[in-house]
């Protein structure tokens, strides 16, 4: 049974124990969340593997994607990035590899990881047809689902899925656009429906995936094909059109057993991120939501990890429930160790940005501790519960004054001092 069907029958798992624990909640109340489809858990696949809940009362979660090119195509670069990320505190990985070794790469990842791990199956799938000297168009719809089932078997926790981009809306998107189609997985289908004049055949033979992850227990995460790749195209008719066509796909993956995620955009400008969060969770039946970024701008070309940070923070406050990071390479090339290590911390202090809006209780406790700490100059202890403690103690200069508790920012006018002795002298006084 997948984990979504336990719940439904009134079964509360162990990993749902497990769970329920992490995010301080009451284990019947967590069970009622996955049965009711608000909430998912991952990582049962693999022993070695951290149990993770994502949704409606869990903490928002933080995704690192990794994964090779074909100009970059190194398994042990991928296993570095992995135990970075992992370092860093991303709560999941997905393996976006493109590069000529995937199975290879894919099973190492899973073998190394101890959180979630998720793919894109047509990646390979694409992959596979060009090595071999065809064109996306050659792709066979067997070997769409083999690829799928071959994934599930390895133990990949999540896919992501562009079974919303039908041919109608994809053509639409394509010709009315200023950036056109930028998920590379909705790309491919497009590419694959436009040539052979059929329909994806993610949509068309939905079910036959659904047979996959109710029998690999993997969770789906139907993924945003037509997102907008520019804030002039957010929220318009082809991004609406799919997120329709996904809340029909979500009632039909409960229906069978089986736990979805929604993905959303993208670049989104600021204003219309609570909109978006809104929309999807009325359309998508309060489906988790996962987004990339959102990205509120278009110029920030390495920066974009803080324009994505700044989308997140709003998202999560709305209610989207996961982040996929975006690092300061994003537009320019494959990311490298340094651009995944700040990718999943610049996610992270979105993330729990959020939290703290959205009232997750417990979420402020952490920056109360940090508060307290330097409210009382001990550095020590406020450095070691920063976000970053290493990034932190590398950039602390001790003031070179008549104190060791101050810091070369104020030096001897240090405001907190001068409240300590405010506080002396009135002791005093009284």
């Amino acid at each position: 049974m997948t984990e979504y069907q336990k719940a439904c029958a009134g079964e509360v798992s162990d990993a749902c124990r497990k769970v329920a624990e992490d995010e301080s909640l009451e284990p019947e109340r967590l069970r009622r969340l996955i049965a009711e489809g608000t909430a998912v858990i991952l990582g049962t696949a693999r022993e070695h593997c951290r149990v993770i809940g994502i949704g409606r009362h869990c903490t928002t979660k933080v995704n690192a994607n990794l994964g090779t090119s074909p100009d970059r195509d190194s398994t042990d670069t991928e296993l570095e990035k992995l135990k970075v990320s992992i370092d860093a505190g991303a709560d999941t990985v997905m393996d976006l590899s493109t590069g000529s070794r995937i199975d290879e790469v894919r099973r190492a990842i899973l073998d190394a990881s101890t959180v979630p791990v998720g793919t894109v199956p047509i990646y390979q799938a694409i992959v596979e047809v060009t090595e071999r000297g065809g064109d996306v168009a050659d792709c066979t719809v067997e070997e769409f689902f083999e690829v799928v089932e071959r994934q599930a078997a390895d133990g990949v926790d999540f896919m992501t899925i562009h079974c919303g981009v039908t041919r109608r809306l994809a053509q639409e998107v394509a010709a009315s656009r200023t950036a056109g189609v930028v998920s590379r997985g909705g790309c491919f289908l497009l590419q694959w429906m436009t040539n052979n004049e059929m329909e994806n055949p993610y949509f068309e033979h939905y079910d036959r995936l659904l047979d996959i992850a109710e029998k690999y227990d993997v969770v789906l995460s139907l993924g945003d094909g037509l997102r907008p790749g520019a804030i002039a195209d957010s929220t318009d008719r082809a991004q609406m059109g799919e997120l329709l066509v996904i809340g029909d796909l979500v009632t039909r993956a409960r229906t069978r057993g089986v736990s979805v995620i929604v993905e959303g955009p993208g670049h989104v400008p600021l204003h219309e991120i609570p909109a978006n969060v809104t929309l999807q969770k009325r359309i998508c039946h309060d489906a988790p939501f996962y987004v990339l970024g959102p990205l509120v701008s278009d110029v920030a070309a390495g920066y974009d990890h803080i324009t994505a940070a700044i989308g997140g923070a709003v998202a999560a406050w709305y209610g989207a429930d996961f982040l996929c990071y975006v690092t300061p390479a994003e537009h320019l090339r494959l990311p490298k160790i340094e651009d995944v290590r700040v990718g999943v911390l610049a996610a992270r202090i979105a993330a729990h940005a959020g939290d703290i809006a959205k009232g997750v209780p417990g979420a402020d406790e952490w920056d109360y501790r940090v508060s307290r700490a330097r409210a009382e100059l001990d550095w020590e202890k406020a450095l070691s519960n920063s976000i970053d403690p290493e990034r932190a103690r590398s950039l602390y200069d001790p003031s070179t004054g008549d104190s060791e508790d101050l810091c070369s920012m104020c030096g001897i006018f240090c405001a907190i001092r001068g409240t300590h002795k405010s506080k002396e002298s009135s002791k005093k006084r009284h």
